[in-house]
């Protein structure tokens, strides 16, 4: 054993705390500073003289005590990529910098204004390799921060918000599908969070059981902050979000599930039951090693990556359309999360606010909420219903031409009626507790019959969306019907179709 102090001190100045808690090894060929983020340092010594490689290595280990993983990660790689594309230059000197960003161009200032910021850091704490003229070079750039709010803005449908129609038809979606067994309890678990709470991935895997609170009827999740300065790392500080009690009661269920598995890996005490995470990796778990341990870091926790994976898969299992573009509509985080600030923007609320629900530190980046955002379908009349309908395809269930066709032709319980006439039937066998025939059209069970009064149907709601419009010129609540609309539209259109496809035939 070496017991020399020299050499032992040595040695442990090779290693140092990221900022989430893991111990990196300085001398490693890969960092590994959280369970999602893991990078190869090594790839820059080939650019690097061994000197300078270690000049690189202290400023990024500084950059890692404080700062998040994804961020140093970011500073890698930006930094890789400027040694690659200037290895034919002296790198760090003016000449090489000014060839990079033109090499960069416009749409490349926010990734220059990243390695600028990793290189004036290098210069201010003194290690060598940054010349004096590079600095003063960069301190008189004004970069580009890029135009972040442009999915907002534009309101993309792939990338951006979404529409009160496709937010519906998500929704219905995956409930539809959670009770029909494709989605487990664990994906329409997290689905739902994401939906509902708008937070980022890394906050929502970062939840532990311990996080759901109740009191005087009111419920909320305790949720990791993420991107705050100087919040002291991973799952240090928090904000309270109000949440509904149907996701309330959803996330107790999945907090029941993760204790029962976890008691299959480890017996987990009472007092610990809080810490054991709301989305767990289980193949994470270590059975060698301390189990309180593993709790209190986030190496049992889900990866970002994951709960991204678990979105497509969902988007792909739902398969609901856009009333924009007529495909399915994708789906991640991200696009909940406009959709939340977007909404609070139409309602009229202020940046301020905004911030506070997005859990930004500052307004910076919540102007794109509140100016000039374009309505999709302010009023919907009977000739945009005629041309969305199509597209959106909420109707679900198969239009058929007589009684006798119906899956519970023989049974009258099984009739769709309006009050006054009858609109089809019901091909469900249990208990349906919802408001029919209002909830009928977008469901799969529903059998319109072809010469159904579904016109009439379709401009009574019109009718009613247009009056609750004007009655308290609040888009929000007159769109609540909007794809029973299209759907009730596209009932319609199928109807004609057929008829008219009988009459040539």
């Amino acid at each position: 054993m070496n017991n020399n102090p020299l050499e032992l001190h040595t040695l442990a100045a090779k290693r140092f705390f990221a900022r989430d808690g893991y111990q990196v090894e300085f001398n490693a060929s890969s960092w590994k500073l959280s369970k999602d983020v893991s990078f190869p340092v090594s790839n820059a010594s080939q650019y690097l003289t061994c000197q300078i490689f270690e000049s690189y290595r202290d400023v990024l280990a500084f950059f890692a005590k404080g700062n998040s993983p994804k961020y140093v990660e970011s500073l890698h790689y930006r930094a890789v990529h400027y040694f690659s594309a200037m290895s034919a230059l002296p790198l760090f000197s003016a000449e090489s910098i000014i060839s990079y960003r033109a090499l960069l161009g416009r749409k490349g200032e926010p990734a220059l204004a990243v390695l600028r910021a990793f290189i004036r850091k290098w210069a201010s704490l003194g290690y060598e390799g940054i010349p004096p003229e590079t600095i003063r070079l960069l301190s008189k750039w004004r970069l580009s921060s890029g135009d972040k709010g442009n999915p907002v803005r534009s309101m993309c449908p792939e990338r951006g918000p979404l529409t009160d129609i496709e937010m519906e038809a998500v929704l219905t979606g995956a409930i539809k599908s959670y009770e029909a067994g494709q989605l487990s309890l664990s994906d329409m678990s997290l689905a739902m969070t994401v939906m509902m709470t708008g937070r980022r991935p890394s906050q929502i895997t970062a939840l532990k059981v311990g996080d759901l609170h109740s009191l005087y009827e009111k419920y909320y999740l305790n949720v990791p902050r993420a991107k705050q300065r100087n919040d002291g790392g991973w799952r240090k500080t928090f904000k309270q979000v109000p949440i509904v009690e149907d996701l309330w009661l959803q996330l107790q269920q999945q907090a029941d599930l993760v204790c029962r598995e976890f008691e299959i890996l480890e017996p987990v005490a009472s007092e610990h039951r809080d810490k054991l995470p709301l989305f767990p990796n289980y193949a994470a778990f270590n059975k060698s090693e301390e189990f309180v341990a593993q709790l209190d870091s986030d190496r049992l926790h889900m990866r970002v990556e994951t709960l991204q994976k678990t979105m497509f898969k969902i988007a792909e299992k739902i398969s609901v359309n856009s009333e924009r573009t007529g495909a399915p509509i994708l789906i991640n985080a991200y696009r909940f999360r406009y959709t939340l600030g977007t909404n609070l923007g139409r309602e009229g609320k202020g940046e301020y606010v905004i911030a506070e629900a997005l859990d930004h530190t500052d307004t910076q980046h919540t102007g794109v909420y509140v100016k000039n955002l374009p309505e999709i379908v302010e009023r919907i009349d009977k000739a945009v219903a005629y041309q969305l309908a199509p597209i959106a395809q909420a109707f679900q269930g198969v239009v058929i031409k007589t009684e006798d066709e119906a899956r519970r032709g023989g049974d009258l319980s099984s009739r769709i009626s309006n009050g006054t006439e009858n609109l089809g039937n019901c091909g469900s066998y249990g208990f349906c507790g919802a408001l029919a025939p209002i909830a009928c059209y977008t469901c799969s069970h529903f059998q319109p019959w072809l010469d159904g009064p579904h016109e009439g149907v379709l401009d009574h709601l019109l009718q009613e969306r247009a009056r609750i419009l004007d009655l308290t010129s609040d888009r929000k609540i007159a769109s609540v019907n909007d794809r029973l609309i299209l759907a009730v539209t596209d009932v319609a259109v199928r109807c004609k179709k057929m008829k008219e496809e009988a009459a040539r035939g």
